[in-house]
């Protein structure tokens, strides 16, 4: 991978000039003050923290979570379905991402690297400069690998075979997928070691912790199919005592209740951080607002663009099973918005009467997750979405923790951590309901807890895909069965193709097959 490092190219040309004319007025050489050159930033301890904080900074763009990264980890799954008009995103679903058109996976991409500069700049610059605090500097340090770790896992999971940058240079080969995840499996071994549990400090909320470094080494793990390793990494998260699941589900996605109990780690947005212009990438603007894209994007119609919506398979699924009060599970009115009998209020309107003259939306099927829709707000059309996105909660660790006890002969183990999820919204004891279920019985149930807690949260493509039901043809009739955009699904689809960009700047790369 080429990569255009401005700090150092400001500083060659600086020294391009001295050393070609007969000046040697060293009053001559000046730093411009927004370029600071690298050898002369990385001093202090605020340095250090500045540099960190430029690497958490490529969370927030286009490219990742202001609304790229979203979209790639959701469309592919059969919780979601897309319409949209711009074909890129549509395509993106029907696993048919054009490689002469980079447009969403390789902003992604891009952005992803950005991230992974960023971090390696922290990683080589600051175990040189000399921090009095030792417990600061191992914290920097620790946030810098969990951050190459993130950007890593996103593009190992999404690209399959990719470059693994791992010290600042020009190029980076292209390496093997066992080798990516190896690497991201090391970075976040790494971050445990370094990270606090917590942080006292208020303004460093949203760093990343132990339990998040834990939580996503146990899910490397987990998609490595190293069962053993993940359970061991799940349950040091579980013993920290530091998670609780919260008692309203919904909580996980408005902005009322962030950096809750549940949360391991989340995207920080903010409708009050300043600025008014979107992230699209690049160089960070003083205009910048940090705030997502996700709510107008999957917003209900005429409340957003109505990019993304659930599948009727998610509808229909959370009728399988009542509550223990003979009800319909909660979870369904906090993901859907739909013409529910009795009525269904979003953005200060009945759902019944606002879509009364148009059957098909009045017939339809909307995301609420993530939607400002509580009744501030008219509509998303500001594109000024402060609602942070939650990457992990401890009912993912809950379920994962399940399914490696399940994989590793402790099946009646499992039934007591998938329990503790569906105690929240209500469903009856699994023990009782459905007692002593083999392993492929449990894993199948697994799939179905899962399927239900996390849509629209970007997990159900990336367990479709691990569990290998693209390449088992049952299962893939089934998956076509629910969700018609599997119909065009072929081998090698389940990736995304190299940007061609990467192709072109970085000679050897070979394309993902099926592209």
């Amino acid at each position: 991978m080429k990569y255009k490092i401005f700090n150092y190219l400001a500083g060659f040309l600086s020294l391009a000039v001295i050393t070609t004319s007969c000046v040697n007025d060293e009053d001559l050489i000046q730093l411009d003050p927004n370029n600071d050159a690298a050898d002369s930033f990385w001093k202090t301890d605020e340095d250090a923290i500045k540099g960190v904080n430029a690497a958490y900074g490529s969370l927030l763009t286009d490219g990742t979570y202001m609304r790229s990264t979203p979209l790639l980890l959701d469309l592919k799954g059969d919780d979601t379905r897309s319409n949209s008009p711009w074909g890129s995103m549509y395509n993106v679903g029907r696993f048919n991402s054009n490689v002469s058109d980079a447009a969403i996976y390789g902003w992604a991409y891009e952005t992803y690297y950005q991230g992974i500069y960023r971090a390696n700049q922290v990683l080589t610059n600051v175990p040189n400069i000399d921090i009095a605090d030792t417990a600061l500097k191992n914290r920097i340090l620790g946030q810098a690998y969990f951050l190459r770790g993130l950007y890593l896992f996103h593009a190992v999971n999404m690209f399959q075979n990719v470059p693994l940058p791992t010290e600042i240079a020009a190029f980076y080969p292209q390496k093997t997928n066992q080798e990516g995840w190896a690497q991201v499996i090391s970075d976040f071994k790494t971050a445990a070691e370094l990270l606090p549990p917590s942080y006292t400090n208020i303004n460093d909320k949203g760093r990343a912790t132990k339990g998040a470094a834990l939580g996503y080494l146990g899910k490397a793990y987990l998609f490595t199919k190293d069962f053993p390793n993940a359970k061991i990494a799940f349950k040091q998260v579980i013993d920290l005592g530091v998670y609780a699941l919260v008692a309203n589900y919904r909580d996980n996605f408005t902005a009322t209740n962030e950096n809750n109990s549940e949360s391991l780690f989340e995207v920080q947005f903010s409708r009050d951080a300043g600025g008014v212009d979107l992230g699209w990438g690049g160089a960070p603007a003083t205009g910048w607002g940090k705030t997502s894209a996700r709510a107008i994007t999957y917003g209900p119609r005429a409340f957003g663009w109505t990019d993304v919506q659930p599948t009727w398979a998610l509808f229909n699924e959370y009728h399988d099973e009542k509550t223990t009060a003979n009800t319909t599970d909660p979870r369904l009115d906090a993901t859907i918005f739909y013409n529910k009998p009795g009525g269904m209020q979003l953005y200060g309107q009945n759902f019944a009467t606002f879509y009364a003259a148009n059957p098909g939306d009045l017939n339809d099927l909307f995301c609420r997750k993530y939607q400002n829709s509580d009744g501030n707000y008219a509509n998303e059309y500001d594109w000024r979405s402060g609602i942070n996105e939650r990457l992990l909660r401890y009912a993912d660790v809950l379920l994962m923790y399940a399914e490696c006890l399940n994989e590793t002969g402790d099946t009646p183990g499992a039934y007591t951590y998938i329990q503790m999820v569906r105690n929240r919204v209500g469903l009856p004891n699994l023990a009782t309901a459905k007692p002593g279920l083999s392993q492929v019985a449990m894993r199948e149930q697994i799939g179905h807890e899962r399927f239900l807690e996390f849509p629209l949260e970007g997990h159900r493509f990336d367990d479709i895909r691990r569990w290998g039901w693209l390449q088992d043809p049952v299962k893939l009739a089934w998956l076509k069965a629910r969700d018609v955009e599997f119909n065009s699904y072929a081998a090698g689809r389940e990736f995304f193709p190299i940007p061609q960009l990467e192709m072109d700047n970085n000679p050897g790369t070979i394309q993902n097959s099926g592209y």
